[in-house]
């Protein structure tokens, strides 16, 4: 697996205050997985990173949004151990046809998706259609946004429309912050289609488990009640973020 390259921020005595990985986050210099080494790094990100992206723990976003920033996202990150805790093999059997994410055009998969986080949803994303199905969907089915898609995940097919799904694809460093992850889960809301996600949540571990990846991790939006469904199928709490756009 690809090993994080962590940069080093100091004081001006040269104490290391803090490091992190760089990179780009909606056209602005992100600093991810930020780890406080010293005192001071809120001091130091807002006179030395003015307008970038940084998610820390949550005392640094807390003290980053007292002081002016603007606050992203509250998420936790979980992950289910699949050496110590593997999955039962019968769960890769939904009773339902699946296909593989990239056998489905990108509108066709995009009205279920989108009825899965309605106005109010902690995860909608407020662009307007199209522009979420061109920027946000379409790179991730494709594999733009963080690499190929994992074969263990899958889009659930009713009457030949899609109706749930689960995307799983790689993020940077290994479990149980990196590794194998499930990028999103959805289901169309209505009635008929209740349980499907956790029936396709269900077939993912399975797969994951009979491929021989080691965990599937996660991250879910603090006050989504999606959380104790993860919780429920065995994923653990490993770290809790707040990610914050710096002032200036």
């Amino acid at each position: 697996m690809e090993t994080l390259s962590r940069r080093t921020m100091a004081d001006a005595a040269g104490r290391p205050v803090l490091s992190y990985v760089e990179g780009t986050r909606a056209g602005r210099p992100y600093a991810d997985l930020v780890e406080v080494l010293g005192p001071g790094a809120p001091g130091l990100i807002l006179r030395e990173m003015p307008g970038w992206v940084v998610s820390g723990d949550e005392e640094l976003g807390r003290r980053l949004i007292e002081a002016g920033g603007r606050p992203l996202r509250h998420a936790h990150g979980l992950s289910r151990d699949l050496r110590a805790d593997p999955a039962p093999p019968g769960w890769a059997e939904t009773g339902h046809g699946v296909v593989a994410c990239e056998a489905v055009p990108p509108a066709e998969v995009f009205p279920a998706w989108r009825a899965a986080y309605p106005p109010g949803h902690p995860d909608r994303d407020r662009g307007d259609d199209a522009t979420v199905l061109r920027e946000t969907l379409t790179p991730l089915l494709s594999g733009a946004s963080y690499g190929p898609l994992l074969p263990c995940g899958g889009l659930l097919l009713h009457d030949q429309r899609v109706v749930a799904g689960v995307m799983v694809g790689r993020l940077r460093g290994e479990p149980p912050f990196g590794g194998p992850w499930i990028l999103d889960v959805f289901r169309d809301p209505r009635p008929p289609f209740a349980g499907l996600g956790t029936v396709m949540l269900r077939r993912a571990l399975a797969l994951a488990t009979l491929h021989g990846l080691p965990a599937l991790g996660l991250a879910v939006t603090d006050g989504n009640p999606a959380r104790r469904l993860y919780e429920r199928l065995g994923f653990r709490l490993v770290q809790s973020s707040i990610t914050v756009t710096v002032p200036g």
